[in-house]
């Protein structure tokens, strides 16, 4: 995930800056099955501090310990962790662990790719050996054309395979609304790495102090709403409390068509709102009327606004990822394909 790799990078640079070596390990193969899957990354610096995870918390220690030499020798390896005899998740790790130094240039290029909501790649080249040091690294590639590594070797061993790694934009909540439901949906939505950008009134405008973890937040009205990007990896929500101000942003959105659209309210209000769309936007396409989903959420009993929070957040994941939800204890074989 994109809002992880953010994350180690941010750390990465305070570390740099107290004169602290960092250690990047990732997973970059799996043989079996395993909690998490190859593309998780975890960042070491050298007092052994970490961020981020490659498990559930039973891999980390051991990488620790066999980072030490990459931090003496300054040479990247690749180790394996076998979870069929202390996990019980029946796979084999294999994961690389190299110096991991972020340059200035490469953080400009990292964050304006994130602000124009761009594809990242990434490439690690390893082999299929346990404590095997060599010419190992990982290179990061933009749209634009400019490639970056986090060492100065890149030559590469003659029988290194290579895992490559598409991370789409960071997932984005375009939330519409001010009240206390809202910045509720907002801070759990952020606490998961989504880029949260709220909407509220431009009669009664908010700021960013008022919606802990929000990107943004703007005071706008339907009339001022416009499309700057496209709605790749983003979901609607909108929380306005207000008939009118649903109606009207419901018509600016058809012309963009985004995946998912939820609408807070009954099913009376959304029967309502979809006859009076047809009046007022007769071309609204099945599509977007397909993507509206109105009372937002699963229905899993929720009654709390975070509750409520929780259960629109389960829904656009379902959406997003082509799921039907259904309890796990109903899965007889892997969770994951």
């Amino acid at each position: 995930m994109i809002h992880e790799l953010k994350q180690i990078i941010d750390q990465a640079i305070i570390n740099q800056r107290k004169g602290l070596k960092n250690v990047l390990a990732s997973v970059v193969h799996l043989e079996g099955s395993s909690y998490r899957k190859p593309g998780v990354r975890m960042l070491i610096s050298e007092d052994f501090k970490t961020v981020g995870a490659v498990s559930g918390g039973c891999v980390e220690k051991e990488i620790i310990q066999r980072s030490k030499s990459v931090f003496e020798k300054n040479i990247a390896k690749i180790i394996t962790y076998d979870g069929r005899y202390r996990l019980g998740c029946e796979g084999t790790l294999y994961i690389l662990i190299e110096p991991f130094f972020v340059t200035e240039s490469f953080v400009d290029a990292f964050n304006q790719s994130l602000e124009k909501r761009e594809h990242l790649f990434l490439e690690s080249s390893f082999n299929l050996a346990d404590e095997n040091e060599g010419n190992f690294y990982t290179k990061v590639l933009f749209k634009n054309g400019s490639e970056f590594s986090f060492s100065d070797n890149l030559k590469k061993e003659t029988d290194a395979k290579i895992f490559k790694q598409n991370l789409a934009p960071r997932f984005r909540l375009l939330l519409i609304g001010g009240e206390h439901d809202a910045v509720q949906l907002c801070k759990i939505a952020s606490n998961l790495g989504w880029q949260v950008d709220v909407l509220t009134s431009a009669k009664d405008s908010q700021n960013i102090a008022d919606f802990p973890g929000a990107n943004t937040v703007t005071g706008k009205t339907p009339e001022t709403f416009e499309k700057k990007d496209n709605f790749e990896n983003t979901a609607v929500v909108i929380m306005n409390h207000s008939y009118v101000q649903d109606l009207k942003y419901l018509i600016k959105l058809a012309e963009h068509q985004p995946k998912y659209v939820g609408v807070l309210g009954s099913t009376k209000k959304r029967d309502r709102l979809l006859n009076e769309l047809f009046d007022f936007a007769p071309e609204t396409s099945e599509d977007f009327l397909d993507s509206i989903y109105s009372p937002a959420g699963l229905n899993i009993g929720a009654k709390t606004p975070e509750e409520i929070a929780v259960s629109i957040i389960a829904e656009i994941s379902t959406i997003f990822r082509n799921k039907q939800p259904f309890s796990l204890r109903e899965v007889s074989g892997k969770i994951h394909s």
